[in-house]
């Protein structure tokens, strides 16, 4: 490899893939000077013509030393790009390919509860993400709330009571997703009229991530797992709104239950900022995954 390192996101598209691959990258570039770029796969065609033009595409960017995917649909083009150029090949989130068959593999610890973790996986506390917290003072207070999930159920009532309990203590802002229904947000209105709303519909690129940066509080909704470790990495102090648990031994359940063990989600006390994607990077530095 030579001084400047390349790094190629293969991307299915998906938002929360995209950020976790991207997430390690920026990190790992943090580390060693180093070029990012991302390759978006077109999900539009099967997968035959999808690999053969992901191929071709590549050709148009520095011969990569990793490559980093997110997500099943974009596994084989990972494969296929690292196999072609002799890059390391990193899976983020359990692959349904055999996880040999990648370099490495960096996966959410509760993925191996009870279960030994192969030799090629680094464990981590959830998903990664591009969230940073900003330095000085912090300031602001959030709500985050998701929405009906295999995993959770929705009580729409017991939510805003939720709210209204939590939320007498100061002013508060509160911000839906894709997955919230649309009775919610006018609902609360009614209910709770000084709250500032925000829909996700009418919020730009990364304005959640600046939020989190910055936060001094922040309650998310237990469904909504993603926002959670995002709002740990923000440095916030952070704290679970229950929401009906429809698989309560789902993996990602038992994830937050460890978390709660460990302190981490305790909003009345001092914070416990994670930092998986810098901690992860450090450790594929220390695997020999670097620039040498």
């Amino acid at each position: 490899m030579g001084d400047l390192l390349h790094i190629l996101v293969i991307s299915d598209g998906k938002a929360g893939h995209e950020n976790q691959s991207l997430g390690l990258a920026e990190a790992m570039a943090r580390r060693h000077p180093a070029e990012i770029h991302t390759l978006r796969l077109d999900m539009r065609r099967w997968m035959y013509p999808r690999l053969k033009a992901a191929i071709a595409r590549v050709g148009h960017f520095p011969c990569p030393d990793f490559v980093l995917a997110t997500g099943h649909a974009t596994h084989p083009a990972a494969l296929l790009v690292a196999r072609k150029y002799g890059a390391r090949s990193i899976c983020l989130m359990k692959p349904s390919l055999p996880m040999s068959w990648f370099d490495l593999c960096i996966c959410p610890e509760h993925d191996f509860i009870g279960k030994p973790v192969p030799r090629n996986v680094i464990t981590s506390k959830g998903a990664l993400n591009r969230v940073r917290p900003t330095e000085g003072g912090r300031s602001g207070k959030i709500f985050l709330i998701g929405g009906p999930s295999k995993t959770h159920g929705y009580d729409e009532a017991a939510l805003i009571a939720r709210i209204r309990g939590i939320a007498a203590d100061g002013e508060w802002q509160v911000a839906d997703s894709r997955r919230t229904p649309e009775t919610f947000l006018p609902a609360l209105k009614k209910e709770l009229p000084g709250l500032t709303v925000f829909s996700h519909q009418e919020t730009q690129p990364g304005w959640l991530a600046g939020k989190l940066a910055s936060a001094d509080t922040v309650w998310v909704s237990e469904d909504s797992v993603s926002m959670i470790y995002e709002a740990l990495t923000g440095g916030a102090r952070v704290g679970i709104l229950e929401m009906p648990r429809l698989r309560p031994d789902a993996r990602v359940i038992r994830g937050l239950e460890a978390l709660k063990a460990e302190g981490y989600l305790d909003a009345h006390d001092s914070p416990r900022p994670l930092a998986e994607a810098d901690r992860c990077a450090a450790t594929l530095a220390g695997l020999g995954f670097h620039v040498g």
